[in-house]
């Protein structure tokens, strides 16, 4: 599995970091997501899943 980040859609809510920082950051630019493990462990395979599904920007997706 591999997040991929549309940085384009991303409204800077940091929703994801708050559903798992061991994946995703912010920029201190624009607040914009940045994805700081592609290819997350299977540990975290759920958590990317969960942080898809509440981005207000819908800015995630996964590719299995």
């Amino acid at each position: 599995m591999k997040i991929i980040a549309d940085t384009r859609r991303c409204v800077g809510a940091g929703q994801c970091v708050l559903t798992e920082p061991g994946l995703f950051d912010q920029s201190e630019e624009d607040a914009t997501v940045i994805v700081l493990n592609e290819t997350p462990e299977d540990e975290l395979v759920e958590k990317a899943r969960e942080a898809v599904q509440v981005c207000p920007g819908q800015a995630l997706s996964l590719e299995e």
